[in-house]
This record gives structure tokens, C-alpha cells and sequence, in this order.
């Protein structure tokens, strides 16, 4: 079953999603959903925009119910989007969006191992140019 972002314009759908009938109410006792999901642009939370994606992270802040959100999200490996004040890709929670381009190689060929990125310390040695080829055959040597 694949979540379409536009699921969370239907009424109910956190209800169904991380089970929150008794934080939000029910659209037939009349009562206003006050979760700053239900209030706020529901783009906001899925945008490519940093300062867009920080103003839902920060609407996060004061949620009752943060804490469980975040903890569905991780249970469900949430694809994108904000969810409980943290930014999600590929079901895992990330600092920050990357700019918009393609991804390194590394960071490819990571993903495709499933291993974390390493840096590698390389020392090149530079041949001065006051020497000879000869000379330098004979200190590889």
C-alpha cells in the first residue's frame, strides 16, 4: 500500500494513521481540530523549500502528541515529510534537505550496500620538477 500526500487532506487521517481520535475529536461532534497538521498547509510538511520545512518543523514543537507521531513515522518508515518535529527521506530521519541535483556516487553506492558513508584520508606524493624521470623510477624502486 503506497500513502499518497494527499491523504492527509482527507478528515481522519491521523486518526486511522497513529491512532489520534482522542486528541483531535471526531468532524461530526463539530469540534475544530487545533493539531498544527490540521490547521497549517499540509505542503508545508512535504515541501523542497528549507524555510518551509523549518516552519513545520517548528509547528511540531508544541504538538501534543509529537511524541507518538514520530514514533508512527519511524514504525512505518515514512518515504518524506515532516512528521513529529523531524524531516524524514527513505524512512529515516535526516538533518536537513539536500539541494536540489543529483546525489554523489558515494552517497549512491552507499545506499545501494546500505552502509554509512566513510571518509578516506589519501596522501599524494608530488614528484618535485627539478627532478629526472629516471630519478624518480629509482625511489619507486
Amino acid at each position: 500500500m503506497s500513502v499518497l500526500f494527499s491523504e492527509l487532506l482527507v478528515p481522519g487521517w491521523a486518526d486511522e494513521k497513529i491512532g489520534l481520535d482522542a486528541v483531535t475529536g471526531t468532524y461530526s461532534d463539530g469540534s475544530s481540530f487545533n493539531l498544527p497538521c490540521h490547521t497549517a498547509d499540509p505542503e508545508m510538511y512535504f515541501s523542497e523549500d528549507e524555510l518551509a520545512v523549518a516552519e513545520a518543523k517548528s509547528l511540531c514543537g508544541g504538538c501534543p502528541v509529537r511524541a507518538q507521531c514520530l514514533e508512527g513515522a519511524l514504525s512505518r518508515k515514512e518515504p518524506a515529510g515532516v512528521w513529529g518535529g523531524e524531516l524524514f527521506e527513505d524512512g529515516r530521519v535526516i538533518s536537513r534537505k539536500r539541494k536540489a541535483g543529483r546525489p554523489t556516487a558515494i552517497e549512491v553506492a552507499a545506499r545501494e550496500v546500505n552502509a554509512p558513508i566513510q571518509k578516506i584520508n589519501v596522501q599524494l606524493e608530488v614528484a618535485s620538477p627539478s627532478s629526472s624521470q629516471s630519478e624518480r623510477e629509482e625511489s619507486a624502486a
